[in-house]
This record gives C-alpha cells, structure tokens and sequence, in this order.
C-alpha cells in the first residue's frame, strides 16, 4: 500500500512539472487546481488552458509526418500512459532524424519524455447555457472573446437590449463587458443566466418570474460530515453552483472534491455546473450528507483538528488539502505550534494604557510573523478613529481593527498567509487606519468591548460575542459618518487572501461614493463659507467706505461751518466798523453854508454813486471814514481821481479837503485793491 501511494506521489509530481513546462503556470497551487479539474488527465488539462489556434493537444495521430514531428509515442493508450505516469522509453535518434521537424504552426513543450505530446494552437471553444425567463439558449464561442460580444449574440437570440441586460452567474462575480473570457479561467462547460429589471414581465413570463425568485432566494443547506460527526448549516443563493458548494465543503472538511462523496442530492441534479435553483433541492432547507470516498492512494485520512482550518484561496484549496499525500505534516504546513512554544502573549493582561500594549503587541507580531505586516497604528481606539474619520474629507480614510485570538487554530494562518501578503500590507497601508487589539485574555477583550460599546455602540458590541474562538481572527472595517460610526464588514480568519482584497476593495468602493459624497459637500460648503466672508468683507469695506465718508462729510461740513462763523465774525466786526464810522462823522454841511465846502461824487464798483459835502477844513481821514461806513473799507478799497488819474489813498489820511482840492478836481473813483 505504501509502494501505490509513493509511485502514484511520484506519477503527480511528473504530470505537474510537465504541466507547469507546457503552460507556463508558476503557481504550484494553481496547477493542481487545474489538474484536479480534470482528474489528472494532463492533455485534458492543457487543452483547458492553453489557447490554440491550429488544433488541439492530441495524442493519436494518424498521419506518418505528424509522427515523425513527436518527442512520445503516438497512439492515444500510450499518451494516457504517459499521463498516469507511466515509463515509456524515449525514441530513437534515427526516428527523430528521418524527417525534418514540420514548419507548420505547431507548439511544443520541453516535457518528460514519459508524457510527451503535441500541442497545436487552436482556438478554445467554450459553451454556455444561458436561461432567460422561459427560454434557454445555448452558445459556442471563443475563449478570445469578451462578455459584451456574448451579450450581442444574446440581443439577437432573446431580443433583449444589451443596456438592459444584466448577464448574471459568472463564478468570479459581476464582471465588465470588455473582460476577456479567457481571463476569467472558465471551464469548458458553463450556466449563465439573464436578468432585465428594467423589463416588467407580462402573464406569459409567469414561470421566468418565479425562475429569477428562485435564483434570488437562499437555500439553506444542513450538510452532514459524517467522520467528523458534525452538521454545517449555510445559506447559498439560488444562483451558486453545485461545483461550487462542492468547493466550499472542501474548504470547511478538508476532503478534496474529487474524493467527496455525497448523499440526498436529487436526481436532477447530475451536473455540477447546475446552479441550486435549478436542482431541485427542496426549499428553504435541504439535508445533504457528505464523507470521503475510500481509496488505497487516500488511506491517510486528515486528523479531525484540521477540520476546520480554511485554506489559503479556492486556488490553493486542493494543494493543501493533499498535503498528507506527498508527505508533508499539516502544523510544518501551517505554521501551527503548541502554545508552549511561544515565547510571551500577543499583549499583556494588565498594561496601563493602551499605547503601551500596542506597542507590545507590534513587537510581538513582528518577532512572529516578520516585519511585512500592516502598519499598526499605536494610540488609544479613539485617537485612531480621529485619526481616519475627523480630517478634511480628501485625506480620511476606513478604520480597520484586527482582533486577534491565540487560542484559534486560524490565527497563524491568517497572519502569516492574510495579513503579511504583501498585496494585502500595500493596500492596508495605502488606505485605511489599522488599530489591532488582542482577546486571547478575558481582561483585554472586556476591555475592548468597552471601548467598542463607547465608539461603535452596542450592537457591534453583540456582534463581536456572539463570534466564538475558533472564528477569529477577525478584521472589523469602519466607516466615519457624519453622526456615528458604522460597520460596514466583518472578515472572519477563515478567509482566503483572494477572498479578503475583493471584501477590502468593496468596502473601499462604499467608502469612495460616500467620500465623493462628503467631498463634494465639503466644497460647497467651503464655497458657501468662502462667498459668505467675501460678503462679509465686502461688507467691512462698504461699512469702512462709509465712515471714512461721513467722517469726511463731517469735516467739510465743520470746516464750512467754522468759515461761515469767521464770515459771519467778519461781516459783524465789519458792520460794526462801519457803524462806529458812520456815527463817528461830522455832520454834512449845508450848501449855504459860509465855510469853503467840496462836494464829492464817488462811483463805486457796482456803478452807484456816492455824494456827500464836505468841509475845506476836513482831513482826507473824514472821506475815507465816510467811504468806509458806506461799506467800503480803506484797507480793501482806494479811491482814484478819475482826471488826472490819482491814487487819493495814497495821500497823507490828515491832509485837508482844501489843501487837495486842487488835487482831484474831477469826480473820484472808487476801486477794489484787487482791481488793475
């Protein structure tokens, strides 16, 4: 028994490096993921994988020049033969020189000679089923081809609008219309099925209606693994493959899906790629049983701890579940050592504050797992949700908190293969706050609900109880809202890194429409507030304008005021000048009088004329008081002779009338001072 179990390990180990030669895959895990699709059948395998353009891999050819082109034997028993691993001696030199290699397009691989063939290119053709209400239309098309074309074919065979078609049941998710199909690693056979919300479904679309129900609806599946004398209860929508709860089950009980072997699936139900709403389970719970098919090349049962350890990807999932075959012990695998192996908790018991055991436990993380982790931030809870959630909308970012357990099985699997994947560590690092925290003490996880029930509130508070310790670690994605903080994902340990980006990258999506969203209301509030002190500024200047105008106004107005009082002073003091003046002259002698008199006419600016008499024996002063009470001051006026012309001010003020009267015999002139 253990002579089968080595030469078939050895068989494998062949048929992968010849795998891995021909196609170029340098994933291990990938490749026997493939060839386990395929039961090993390695042409099988090849023909799944590499695009051909002029053929197929073949291993019978009729002609006698294709024989002459092989490095293998060519009959069809001997390729497979050489497929399950058996010896087949290489060919002779005088074989191999008797015909030159062919020039046609053909591909070769440097293979062991024990499964040597041809591969020609030729073209992968792929078929779909693809249901639509009452309809099912089947399709051929390229592997070259991409998801919008099939849609174009999908327009003209169901007459649906490409723009309203919502092509649904790829393994991989939604997918875009430019994906190419060859990039998605399809299998020969696939189901797919079409959804048009858009497009009310009249009386006759009665059955499609409850066809999209049922695909739409969870099926609850009570599956029983009957070694481990344990029952697993999951919900699958109605859209999942069969292959694909196959898959899962291989994932949760460590039986590979080739050696399943199952119990209560219906009779309907013969192909795998069937989708659930499709296989005639019953609804809404259905009891399946499930135990490993017996086998000489699997006598090695796995022990029942690793029961429920999740493997790395659906990819890797079979590499590590054969990992008995090939000798290979499950903790050397995983990393899992006893507890008394390690050297101090992840963070102690009693720290005093919460920086303190952060920084404990980054160093302890370190010192286990390397220096590739995630950036841990070191602070209270609080300082890092200020931190992710509380700056400017542009520089914000999600708040990640790892909760890490010990006592789990996954712990090391999720630490070393999850959290220092150095995809996993860019992205971490790149876009969200990580704050970590240890629940492997009672005292350190009651403390942490505290604080959760603190920042997050109650709910994720019962959240985190009700995950037991074989469910950790976990990884909690935060949100900073406007009023709270919620919860968007929560990723359990039994997770795969594939599995764990896409959550990431979904919450990243959430996270960017609402940040777009705050983004976008913090700049029109930033621009609301910036016309707002505009106004407000415009408003100062206007005020300031203002003052400075009235302050002005009320200069030139007291200015005025003040030139108008010193006019008003002026022309009092003048009045009362000339009132003294007035008084102040003698009397005007009568033309009878016996006395020498002169009589003056005196033409003033305005053209009036002034006449008085005046006394011989007057002086000069008497008619310049009298031109003054007259309202013409001696100091702002002169009097002229008209003929000869003479300046009559200029003349001593005490001189007699008589004395000058041979002086200006003529009419006087009066004049202002400013007058030429």
């Amino acid at each position: 028994m253990a002579s089968e179990s080595g030469d078939s390990n050895m068989d494998r180990e062949m048929i992968l490096a010849d795998f891995q030669a021909c196609t170029g895959i340098d994933n291990i895990a990938e490749a026997i993921t493939l060839l386990e699709l395929n039961n090993w059948d390695l042409v099988a395998a090849i023909n799944g994988v590499i695009p051909q353009e002029n053929g197929i891999l073949q291993s019978n050819f009729s002609s006698e020049a294709s024989q002459a082109t092989v490095y293998g034997p060519p009959s069809l028993s001997e390729a497979a033969d050489a497929a399950a691993g058996s010896a087949v001696p290489p060919p002779s030199s005088s074989s191999s020189s008797s015909s030159p290699p062919s020039s046609s397009a053909s591909a070769f691989c440097p293979i062991n000679p024990s499964s040597r063939h041809i591969v020609e290119r030729q073209s992968r053709m792929l078929n779909f089923r693809v249901e639509y209400r009452q309809r099912s239309v089947e399709l051929v098309v390229e592997e070259g081809s991409t998801v919008g074309e099939i849609k174009q074919i999908l327009e003209t065979e169901l007459g649906v609008p490409v723009s309203k078609m919502q092509l649904k049941g790829w393994k991989s998710g939604d997918v875009s219309d430019s994906m190419v199909l060859r990039s998605l690693h399809l299998p020969k056979n696939n189901s797919l099925y079409v959804l048009t919300p858009d497009i009310a479904p009249t009386a006759s679309t009665s059955k499609n209606s409850a066809l999209q129900d049922s695909l739409n609806q969870n099926f609850l599946l009570v599956i029983s693994h009957r070694e481990a004398q344990r029952d697993y209860n999951l919900n699958f929508p109605g859209s999942r493959t069969i292959q694909e709860v196959k898959r899962n089950i291989s994932d949760l009980t460590n039986i590979p899906v080739r050696h399943q072997q199952w119990e209560g699936w219906p009779a309907s139900a013969s192909d795998d790629s069937m989708t659930l709403a499709l296989s005639g389970i019953s609804y809404p719970c259905h009891h399946l049983s499930v135990c490993r098919r017996s086998s000489p090349a699997n006598a090695q049962e796995p022990t029942e701890e690793c029961a429920d350890v999740h493997m790395i990807s659906d990819s890797e999932g079979d590499d590590y579940e054969d990992a008995s075959e090939f000798g290979v012990d499950d903790s050397e695998m995983f990393g899992v050592g006893s507890s008394s192996c390690r050297k101090s908790p992840m963070m102690p018991e009693n720290s005093e504050n919460e920086t303190d055991a952060l920084i404990h436990f980054t160093s302890e993380f370190s010192s286990r797992y390397g220096e590739t982790h995630p950036m841990f931030f070191i602070g209270s809870l609080e300082a890092a949700s200020q931190e992710a959630f509380h700056g400017k909308a542009r520089d914000r970012k999600l708040l990640a908190i790892y909760l890490h357990n010990d006592d789990s099985v996954l712990s090391n699997v999720f630490c070393s293969q999850m959290m220092c994947a150095d995809s996993i560590v860019s992205y971490l690092s790149q876009n969200f706050i990580t704050w970590a925290w240890d629940v492997t003490k009672e005292a350190n996880k009651s403390r942490l609900l505290t604080m959760c029930t603190r920042h997050f509130g109650s709910v994720v508070t019962q959240t985190i109880r009700t995950y037991t310790t074989d469910q950790f670690p976990l990884l909690l994605i935060v949100m900073g809202k406007r009023t709270s903080n919620e919860v968007l994902n929560v990723i359990q340990g039994n997770t795969t890194v594939d599995e764990l980006m896409m959550r990431l990258m979904g919450a990243m999506e959430i996270f960017t429409a609402q940040q777009q969203e705050d983004i976008k209301d913090e700049d029109e509030r930033e621009a609301r507030e910036m016309v707002k002190r505009e106004q407000d500024e415009a408003y100062r200047l206007s005020l300031e304008a203002d003052r400075k105008k009235r302050e002005a106004q009320e200069r030139e107005e007291a200015e005025q005021f003040r030139l108008e009082q010193m006019r008003k002073e002026q022309e009092e003091e003048k009045e009362a000048i000339r009132l003294s003046l007035e008084q102040a002259l003698p009397p005007e002698p009568d033309e009878e009088s016996g006395e020498q008199i002169s009589k003056l006419r005196i033409r003033t600016p305005s053209g009036e004329f002034l006449e008085r008499r005046f006394l011989g024996s007057c002086k000069l002063q008497v008619l310049f008081d009298f031109v003054a009470s007259k309202g013409y001051p001696f100091e702002e006026f002169k009097l002229l002779t008209t003929f000869p012309r003479r300046n009559v001010s200029g003349l001593p003020p005490l001189l007699q009338t008589r004395q000058s009267r041979n002086r200006f015999s003529a009419p006087v002139l009066l004049q202002s001072e400013d007058a030429e």
